[in-house]
């Protein structure tokens, strides 16, 4: 009990204390950024952001497809919303387990390739944004050196994992547990490395990460702020890679305090760059919870005990999936 209610607080306290900080330090200049909003930009930049999620849906579809399970672009992005939200109020990305149990309850899928489909999801999302991220610093001046280092590891890794999925036929393994890890490398190279996958999940993934992108430019007009595209690329790309490490839930005040470090390298004022990295995330995260609010309803009432299993199982408080 104590584990799992720490494994929650903890993360949740320090989330909560790095946004606190972060306004905080800037407060007498918050409410004069604030009355200058143009706040038609608000509904472009939420209108930009549901696109977003219909679009990985539509790749989470393309995904499930090529493992061989038809399911709908509708099915596909509820699947995402379910998980993401549960991944704003718990840590280590435990959402993503969720989905794995709904896809098995609605399609009878074998828990490895839940966990495949999801492993191709984010190697395609880390890579793109990385590889954005490369770009970007092309027109940047003066980054630091660890930026680049930080974009450069998940494109070396990217790279390096995808040769050794063009020789994982030639491994195999009486042991139980290599063979399920060998059976979810077929499964991920079945899903990525086919030159129609290739394509459709490469494209896919650009427009994505580009619509998140254009997310944050509408905030940033909202608050008639001039900064340069590359830069706010660049602060995307940072924000999301420092979030993918689970420090806290969503990576509520890591990608915030990331984005507005990198601001500051365009002169965007503090105050100025605080509120563009919080109302940002917070666009992205409500527009989350509603959909995954909705999604819930809509997929039925099966959906919190499937919930509650995936917490109970990466908690070790129930059952383990078998293969």
């Amino acid at each position: 009990m104590y584990r799992k209610i720490s494994a929650i607080v903890i993360p949740t306290v320090i989330a909560v204390g790095i946004i606190v900080y972060m306004l905080y330090s800037v407060r007498d200049e918050l409410l004069t950024a604030i009355q200058h909003i143009k706040p038609e930009y608000l509904l472009i930049a939420m209108l930009i952001c549901l696109a977003a999620w219909w679009l990985r849906g539509w790749r989470y579809h393309a995904i499930l497809k090529s493992l061989s399970y038809d399911v709908s672009v509708r099915f596909a992005t509820a699947c995402i919303f379910v998980s993401q939200t549960v991944n704003l109020v718990v840590p280590a990305r435990l959402g993503d387990f969720v989905r794995v149990f709904i896809l098995k309850h609605e399609y009878n899928t074998s828990y490895s390739e839940g966990v495949s489909s999801l492993v191709v999801e984010r190697v395609f999302d880390i890579f793109t944004i990385a590889l954005l991220g490369l770009i970007s610093i092309f027109f940047v001046l003066n980054v630091p050196s660890e930026y680049l280092l930080l974009i450069l590891i998940p494109l070396i890794a990217g790279m390096v994992f995808f040769v050794f999925l063009l020789f994982i036929g030639k491994f195999s393994s009486k042991n139980k547990y290599i063979a399920i890890i060998l059976t979810m490398l077929h499964e991920i190279k079945k899903a990525s490395l086919t030159l129609k996958s290739i394509l459709v999940l490469g494209c896919s993934s650009i427009f994505i990460w580009l619509l998140d992108i254009l997310v944050c430019v509408a905030v940033v007009l909202m608050f008639q702020q001039t900064i340069s595209f590359a830069v706010i690329v660049l602060a995307i790309v940072i924000g999301n890679l420092v979030k993918a490490i689970p420090i806290t839930p969503g990576g509520i005040g890591t990608y915030e305090l990331s984005m507005a470090i990198v601001f500051g390298l365009d002169g965007v004022d503090p105050a100025i760059a605080t509120l563009i990295a919080v109302i940002d995330h917070l666009i992205k995260n409500l527009v989350t919870l509603a959909g995954g609010i909705i999604s819930i309803y809509s997929l039925g009432d099966w959906v919190i005990p499937s919930i509650k299993e995936a917490f109970n199982s990466k908690f070790g408080g129930g059952k383990q999936p078998d293969h």
